[in-house]
C-alpha cells in the first residue's frame, strides 16, 4: 500500500520552506510529465516515417500552441507564458524529429 502526499494549497504554506518543498514537488511532476511527452514525440518519429510526414507540420504547431493558450487561459495562467514555453517545447520535439526523418 502506497501512501501519496497530498499537495498542500499555495495560500496555506505557512514558510517559504514549505512553499519551496511544494514547488519541488510540482517540478518533479513536471519533468516526469515532459519524459512521458518525449515518450510519444519518439513514437511519433516511427509514425511519421510511416506515413511519410515531415517533421515540421505547421498547421500542427499551430493547433498545439493555440489549444495552450486556450487552456492557459481557462487556467488563470499567462497564456503568453504558456505560449512561448511551448512553443520552444515544441521546436525542441521537431528538432529531435528532424534527426531521424529528412525534411
Amino acid at each position: 500500500m502506497s501512501f501519496r502526499i497530498q499537495p498542500t494549497p499555495p495560500a496555506a504554506c505557512n514558510s517559504m520552506s514549505e512553499l519551496r518543498q511544494q514547488i519541488d514537488m510540482l517540478d518533479q511532476k513536471l519533468i516526469a510529465l515532459l519524459a512521458e511527452r518525449a515518450g510519444y514525440i519518439d513514437r511519433a518519429i516511427v509514425l511519421k516515417k510511416q506515413e511519410s510526414l515531415p517533421a515540421r507540420i505547421n498547421s500542427r504547431v499551430e493547433e498545439v500552441v493555440a489549444n495552450v493558450r486556450n487552456r492557459a487561459n481557462d487556467a488563470q495562467l499567462d497564456p503568453a507564458l504558456a505560449e512561448m514555453l511551448w512553443r520552444q517545447l515544441i521546436e525542441w520535439s521537431i528538432q529531435r524529429e528532424a534527426q531521424h526523418i529528412p525534411e
